[in-house]
C-alpha cells in the first residue's frame, strides 16, 4: 500500500480529501518494468490507470508504415505493415491510462515505458465501490481524467502547428 503522502506530492491528487486519497493509496500497487514493456495496447479494455514515479512512458499510436511495400494482397486482406509513432511521452508525475476512468473502458492507444520505470497502477475495480459510494469522488476523478485528455490534444496540437510553420 502506497501512503497519502506520496499522492499529494503530485499535481493530480489535488483536491482531492484525506479519506479520497486514502481510498486511492490502498488501491494502488507500485510496479518496476523494464524498457519496452507494455502497459496496454490500443483497444484494450482497461481496468487501470496509473502515475509515473519514475522513467518514461510512450504513447503510440499504430500508423502503416508508409515506408514498406503494401501489397494488392496486404491490402484487400486488411494484413497492412503498421508501426507505432510516439504522439506522447508521460514522466514523473504525470499519469496515463485515463480510458480506464471513461467509459466505454478501451484504450484509445498503446503506453510502453521508453526506459526502465517505476509506476503506481490505480485498480478501477477496487476503487468503483467507492466512486459509486461518493459521486463527488467520481466527478473528481472523471475530471482530472479530463484535464489529462485536455492537456494531451493542446500539446498535440502544438506540435502539429510546430511541424507545418
Amino acid at each position: 500500500m502506497n501512503s497519502i503522502e506520496l499522492l499529494r506530492r503530485y499535481p493530480f491528487f489535488a483536491g482531492f480529501s484525506t479519506e479520497q486519497l486514502d481510498i486511492l493509496a490502498k488501491t494502488s500497487e507500485e510496479l518496476s518494468v523494464d524498457a519496452e514493456h507494455y502497459f496496454f495496447k490500443e483497444g484494450d479494455e482497461l481496468d487501470s490507470f496509473y502515475l509515473v514515479l519514475a522513467g518514461n512512458i510512450a504513447i503510440t499510436v499504430n500508423v502503416t508504415d508508409r515506408e514498406s511495400e503494401q501489397s494488392l494482397v496486404r491490402q484487400l486482406t486488411n494484413n497492412l505493415v503498421m508501426r507505432d509513432i510516439t504522439v506522447s511521452t508521460v514522466g514523473p508525475g504525470n499519469t496515463f491510462g485515463w480510458s480506464a476512468l471513461i467509459p466505454p473502458n478501451v484504450s484509445t492507444a498503446n503506453a510502453k515505458a521508453s526506459a526502465a520505470s517505476r509506476v503506481l497502477k490505480f485498480d478501477r475495480a477496487r476503487l468503483q465501490p467507492a466512486i459509486d459510494k461518493d459521486c463527488c469522488f467520481g466527478h473528481l476523478l472523471t475530471l482530472k481524467a479530463a484535464q489529462v485528455v485536455r492537456k494531451r490534444l493542446r500539446d498535440m496540437r502544438i506540435e502539429t502547428l510546430a511541424e507545418h510553420i
